[in-house]
């Protein structure tokens, strides 16, 4: 059974940044890709960012593109979302998943796996 755990959320300023960690368990994540999701209140659930299992393909929606970064390090079995230049629209609870597919993915129908989840607010 796999299991993901996010870090890193919290109050942050308006153009502050922000690093959310995902730590994964119960299996290497080395061949899967994995991605961020976020929801705010009342809101659907959108997609933020995904990488490959290699880690050299990246997309990024684009209300985050040129802000946000996803990384991963599969010797440490965790993939990273470092959030800059935060905008009080940035507030959602953000979701690490793992699909079990290599190659990137961008609808939340083709993760297998979800964490708990990690409360990001930022104030104006």
């Amino acid at each position: 059974q796999v299991q993901l755990v996010e870090s890193g959320g919290g109050l942050v300023q308006a153009g502050g940044s922000l690093r959310l960690s995902c730590a994964a368990s119960g299996r290497t994540l080395s061949t899967w890709s994995m991605g961020w999701f976020r929801q705010a209140p009342g809101k659907e659930q959108d997609f933020v960012a995904t990488v490959s299992s290699s880690g050299f393909v990246r997309y990024y929606a684009d209300a985050v593109l040129g802000r946000f970064t996803i990384s991963r390090d599969n010797a440490k079995n965790a993939v990273y979302l470092q959030m800059n230049s935060l905008k009080p629209e940035d507030s959602a609870v953000y979701y690490c998943a793992a699909s079990l597919k290599s190659v990137v993915a961008r609808s939340p129908s083709e993760y297998a796996y979800w964490g708990q989840g990690t409360q990001v607010t930022v104030s104006s």
